[in-house]
């Protein structure tokens, strides 16, 4: 039992965990990121990732940290909160939502890319229009689904690395190991990148779920974490044997540019359903996600109250699922898929550095306070090497949520004195 009625069964070991762990992570980020983020680093493209990667392990080891202490629905909205107080916590969930509702779009684009590429945006708001009336029924995504999705896309990729490696086209020389972009170019393209770990922290959301979780959580994260590296890694280098960095930056389907490059162009179509099925999953449980944060925050009238609503047949958060879907489905319509990841990724590395802050507040031992401190600062320089526009429009939106905020306290207080 908890506080507030039945808990959760403890159900879950450690390779469950993982495995959760890889459906939230190895998903359409790699199908879609790997482009701009080669554009902004040229030969540094692997150690960009390899920086991504660092910076997401610590913000899943500093949320582990704070899911063990506050196994509440809400993430950092609610850690925000309860360690720095109600304006960070507030400031957590605005960019969250802001965040997320980009990676939706940005999913949503890659639907399109892959399936009808001269018809990218219309496929894209067809696929929100279509997930946002599954999700208005109440469909949940069941466990089965998710390892069905994780096994296609692992399988795909696979096939892309043993097609391009093998191939007659494959040249260990355009790989490279140095930073034709800078070091400029190597933080952006780690700030790119970031977008496709996206998901590890759902491990971290797991508490009453897994069997001793104080020892399932903190062995689970490394590990998915670093397969899914693994998995990167070996997809990044197999890609740029065949384009290199030049061609990979310039592709708009990078997988499906990569295989006809190494002259198999029969698995095109197979790359493209695998994209799109990625993309469609990630995009189902993006909406699903952004949508229950939408809720919380009209409850706590951070957002308008009418949001809350419940519907009550199928009892789900109908007025936030269609303002959430009617959202997506502008930018989907109106952005690219590059400025929508560059966006996301602002928001979501805003969301993980208070995060880090509220976890850096748990110990004031030095060894306990090195993650969440190199998670933040990692956070904050990712955040701001990232394209100029994303920075601009994304600081831009956290300062009108601030401002908003701002002015709900004070007619709060206004109220409160009349």
């Amino acid at each position: 039992m908890t506080a507030s009625g039945p808990g959760l069964r403890r159900t879950l070991g450690v390779g469950d965990a993982v495995l959760i762990g890889l459906g939230s992570m190895v998903g359409a980020g790699i199908f879609a990121a790997l482009a701009p983020a080669a554009h902004a680093a040229g030969s540094g493209l692997l150690l960009g990732l390899a920086v991504a990667a660092v910076v997401a392990y610590c913000n899943a080891m500093s949320s582990a940290r704070l899911a063990a202490l506050y196994p509440a629905s809400g993430g950092t909205y609610v850690y925000g909160r309860e360690r720095l107080g109600q304006f960070w916590g507030y400031l957590a969930g605005w960019s969250f939502v802001v965040g997320k509702t980009a990676s939706c779009a940005a999913m949503a684009l890659t639907v399109g890319t892959y399936v009808w590429p001269e018809q990218a945006h219309a496929v894209a708001v067809a696929a929100v229009v279509a997930l946002t009336a599954v999700n208005y029924g109440g469909v949940q995504k069941s466990a089965w689904l998710t390892r069905m999705i994780v096994a296609l896309v692992l399988t795909v990729l696979a096939s892309v690395v043993v097609v391009c490696l093998v191939s007659g086209e494959a040249d260990a020389g355009r790989v490279g190991i140095g930073a034709s972009g800078g070091a400029d170019g190597v933080l952006q393209a780690a700030g790119l990148m970031f977008f496709a770990f996206a998901g590890y922290a759902r491990i971290a959301t797991l508490g009453e779920e897994v069997r001793d979780p104080a020892h399932t959580i903190p062995r689970a994260i490394p590990l998915a974490l670093g397969i899914t590296l693994a998995v990167y890694a070996c997809v990044a280098v197999a890609v740029l044997s065949v384009l290199g960095s030049g061609g990979l930056g310039n592709a708009t389907a990078p997988l499906a540019d990569a295989v006809r490059a190494a002259g198999v162009p029969s698995l095109v179509p197979v790359v493209r359903i695998g994209a799109a099925v990625a993309a469609m999953g990630s995009l189902l449980a993006l909406i699903l996600g952004v949508s229950r944060t939408t809720l919380a925050m009209a409850r706590d009238r951070h957002l308008p109250g009418a949001l809350a609503a419940v519907h009550p047949r199928f009892k789900v958060p109908y007025r936030a699922e269609l303002a959430v879907g009617a959202v997506v489905a502008v930018l989907a319509a109106t952005v690219d898929v590059r400025g929508a990841i560059g966006f996301s990724s602002f928001g979501v590395l805003a969301y993980y550095a208070v995060a880090n802050a509220s976890a850096w507040t748990l110990s004031s031992a030095p060894a306990a306070r090195l993650v969440p401190v190199v998670g933040l600062v990692g956070c904050v320089v990712l955040a701001f090497s990232l394209p100029g526009v994303s920075v601009v429009a994304g600081a831009g939106v956290l300062a009108v949520g601030a401002v908003a905020y701002a002015v709900r306290g004070w007619m709060k207080a206004g109220v409160g004195r009349g």
